[in-house]
């Protein structure tokens, strides 16, 4: 079984990238400020851990607006360089929504049935196997239902939530999904508290999903999957990529994945990954993290634009160094 890496970046510092998009920012707020943008310096230590820790990916679709990092061997043989031209339709281009960027990489051409999505901050820190991801040919999930978080101050990513478990829920049945698929709702794979949640969630509320688990870490997706959501919700999907910034009536990743949980298309998997927002008193806990391998994967989530990140990136990179001191055959030499 083949099984891709697809990665996204770009480098919010390039100016020809910063003109293009002064043409279209508009008020500046969480959708598009500076954060969503920014590089971390620590990025060829991806690289280096997708070398040491899954050797066995056949091919890895490096994303960009155009521009590259300066030390990545593009000759490489497992390396596709795809620019958004290369795969999304015209009439979204240009975009700055990451969003409706990853809800067009079914289109990336060679692209495997069985791929793992990453975004730029999201790091293997121990080795993992195909079966990690993929089961005869199933994307490998963690079924966990469980309810949205609302207040009046929710985040644009709480609306995207909420946009991708209405669509959900407007396709699928809940009791029906559970019924045919009941072992893959409880499981052993799951902590015990889970299986209770899911449970006293389907007793109260049978008829809809109330959400599942957020998820920012390796994904992996069915490229079939992403293109049936294409084919069943056109306009909704047409809406979404229309938008040059994020938007609160998007849907996200989140929408194919939960896809493929309702649908029994997973494999119930106990998953060990950490997120961690990149704060000045979270530093020390983040570099332990690293270094102590303490999770199987770890996402970096840059979620202050007004953090000054030189430091932190120092040291976060110093981190990676004392794991990944070796460079990967993907750094030019």
């Amino acid at each position: 079984m083949d099984i891709d890496f697809v990665v996204m970046w770009v480098d919010g510092d390039d100016p020809k990238w910063q003109a293009e998009k002064a043409k279209y920012t508009g008020k500046t707020d969480d959708r598009n400020a500076v954060n969503r943008y920014r590089d971390a310096s620590y990025f060829r230590y991806w690289f280096r851990a997708v070398e040491k820790y899954a050797p066995w990916v056949r091919k890895i679709h490096f994303v960009t607006w155009g521009h590259l990092p300066g030390f990545l061997d593009i000759e490489h043989p497992k390396i596709n360089i795809v620019n958004h031209t290369d795969f999304i339709p015209s009439k979204y281009l240009p975009t700055f929504n990451s969003i409706a960027i990853e809800m067009n990489i079914h289109r990336i051409p060679g692209l495997s049935e069985q791929f793992v999505f990453f975004n730029d901050d999201i790091f293997l820190l121990k080795p993992h196997r195909e079966t990690d991801f993929f089961v005869n040919g199933n994307p490998c999930l963690y079924a966990m239902e469980k309810p949205l978080p609302v207040n009046h101050k929710a985040e644009t990513w709480v609306h995207l939530a909420l946009n991708d478990i209405c669509i959900i829920n407007q396709h699928f049945y809940k009791a029906r999904v559970v019924k045919n698929h009941k072992g893959k709702f409880l499981n052993g794979r799951y902590r015990w508290q889970d299986n209770l949640r899911n449970y006293l969630l389907y007793r109260m509320y049978p008829d809809k999903f109330l959400g599942f688990n957020i998820w920012h870490g390796p994904a992996p997706m069915l490229r079939s999957t992403l293109a049936l959501i294409w084919d069943k919700e056109p306009e909704l999907m047409d809406n979404t990529c229309s938008h040059k910034f994020r938007d609160r009536e998007d849907v996200n990743q989140w929408l194919v994945l939960w896809w493929q949980i309702v649908s029994g298309k997973f494999v119930p998997s106990k998953i060990d990954h950490v997120s961690m927002d990149i704060e000045k008193d979270m530093i020390d806990l983040i570099c332990y993290e690293i270094e102590n391998h303490t999770h199987h994967s770890i996402c970096l989530n840059d979620t202050d634009p007004d953090l000054i990140l030189s430091d932190i990136n120092e040291r976060i990179e110093a981190s990676f160094q004392t794991i990944l001191p070796e460079p990967s055959r993907f750094e030019k030499g």
